[in-house]
């Protein structure tokens, strides 16, 4: 993403929630209030499918939008999105009861975690990590719409590529470096490279006791390679290239065991494309599937 501009893919996951909340049987996910949570003018943009040039205000925040060459009705069917947060909340309702007291939601985006879920915030610190631009236009969205967070919600402002994460999580009283944690991070390591996602699973390592767990989406390596990506996959990083936000990594599922392990990490699970097929799209009325070349990571600090 550029460097003060809030995410355009954080609002149009954030719709993606609240268009298969509203629309779709059966829910893989219901983000009953995310569309709420996005500005009209965002939504009209959305909605539209094509833009250009144009931009989303608030009274102090301002972010132009490149071409978005794709359609309204395929941004629709980013099954990742609604998939992938499934999973984590899932994995987070098995973690809390297994002593599990902070959750720590890296590049938070429009996450509606801490007003959707109040009978799990009763035993949760949680905190929203993000970029600066980002977080700020939310806290000033939450202000419009006078959301009053709930008092265990934090908000840590991050550039992950320029600050490491547990130094950032130092940084707030509210944070113990003691309590197990769970760590929640979708939708963020495509953006980043091979190092910047090391450093920062290291950093989580480093700053959470043993027994803490990590979730993380990623892709393949298949869907960086032309001649073996998807034609899906091949739209959609076209997409988020002319938004200013280039996917540029993946990881070879048959190695990522090996490669987490040298920083502390043990792979619990590793879901596969048919794997996720199998457990969240069954049954679907809607034609979703499952994202191809779209893996789920759920790790566990040693």
């Amino acid at each position: 993403m550029k460097e003060n501009q809030a995410s355009f893919s954080a609002m149009t996951t954030a719709y993606i929630r609240a268009y298969h909340s509203m629309n779709d049987t059966p829910k893989i996910f219901d983000d009953f209030l995310a569309y709420r949570l996005i500005p009209q003018e965002v939504r009209e943009l959305i909605e539209q499918g094509l833009t250009k040039e144009k931009q989303f205000n608030d009274s102090e925040h301002t972010a132009p939008i490149s071409d978005l060459t794709t359609t309204f009705a395929s941004l629709m069917k980013a099954t990742n999105v609604l998939s992938r947060a499934r999973y984590t909340e899932d994995t987070l309702e098995k973690v809390v009861k297994q002593g599990v007291k902070q959750y720590v939601i890296l590049g938070a985006g429009m996450d509606t975690f801490a007003f959707r879920r109040p009978e799990l915030m009763e035993r949760l610190e949680v905190f929203e990590v993000d970029h600066p631009a980002t977080q700020n236009f939310k806290l000033l969205r939450l202000a419009d719409l006078e959301w009053e967070p709930p008092a265990g919600l934090h908000f840590l402002p991050i550039d992950f590529t320029k600050e490491n994460l547990a130094t950032a999580l130092t940084r707030s009283s509210s944070y113990d470096p003691k309590v197990k944690s769970f760590f929640s991070w979708l939708g963020v390591t495509m953006y980043l490279t091979r190092e910047e996602v090391f450093a920062t699973l290291r950093s989580i390592a480093d700053i959470a006791p043993s027994g803490s767990a990590v979730v993380f989406d990623y892709f393949d390596t298949d869907a960086f390679i032309p001649e073996k990506s998807s034609s899906e996959m091949q739209k959609k990083q076209e997409v988020f290239n002319n938004l200013g936000e280039k996917m540029i990594t993946g990881f070879n599922p048959s190695t990522l065991a090996e490669d987490i392990a040298s920083i502390g990490l043990s792979l619990y699970e590793n879901l596969s494309p048919a794997d996720i097929e199998e457990r969240y799209f069954q049954g679907s009325k809607d034609g979703h599937h499952a994202p191809e070349h779209g893996h789920f990571a759920y790790a566990i600090v040693e």
